[in-house]
């Protein structure tokens, strides 16, 4: 067997497409792609960021929402990544995505990105932002039998080897039930 070795890198694969969310301290909306997030928990999401508007608005509200890119909205998706916060005031506006406030936090849900957890800062230290997990919601366009349907939904994955969005594809399996052939 011959592999090809890349070094130390952040090379993970999939990694989520995940857009923050935030209101800065007048209300104005502003909305981040961040790949390098996880669920750490139950009631917890763990993302690494940088000094961004998105984080200056964080301190400031207490508050944010992860929504998932889309296929639909790549282009607002990618845009949101690439434009700064503090340089382009109406970002938000710019890539086409429409604020709803969220019931549940003090940030706003992105009306085009159907599925999207909303969080409360619990702490921000050395470029990681934890959040407690308030609620998790979807627009019933992206819902079948009370359950989000990725096929409704589209959401998209970052390939970090090639820089590319990849959409995802078909259900392959049952988890926490296929393996038990195998017992």
């Amino acid at each position: 067997m011959s592999r090809v070795n890349f070094g130390s890198k952040p090379l993970m694969f999939p990694q989520p497409v995940l857009i923050i969310g935030t209101y800065d301290e007048n209300g104005v909306p502003n909305a981040m792609n961040a790949a390098w997030g996880i669920t750490t928990d139950f009631h917890e999401i763990t993302i690494s960021l940088s000094e961004h508007k998105t984080t200056d608005n964080l301190a400031a509200t207490g508050a944010f929402t992860v929504s998932f890119a889309t296929e639909e909205a790549l282009v607002g998706c990618d845009y949101v990544g690439i434009a700064s916060g503090r340089k382009v005031p109406d970002k938000f506006e710019k890539a086409g995505f429409h604020a709803v406030k969220s019931e549940f936090v003090n940030a706003p849900l992105i009306a085009e990105l159907p599925v999207a957890m909303e969080c409360k800062v619990k702490s921000f230290e050395d470029g990681i932002l934890i959040g407690e997990i308030v609620n998790v919601s979807a627009d019933e366009s992206a819902v079948t039998d009370g359950k989000v349907d990725l096929e409704k939904f589209r959401p998209i994955t970052f390939d970090p080897f090639n820089n590319a969005y990849i959409g995802l594809g078909k259900k392959v399996g049952n988890a926490f039930k296929d393996g038990s052939a195998l017992k």
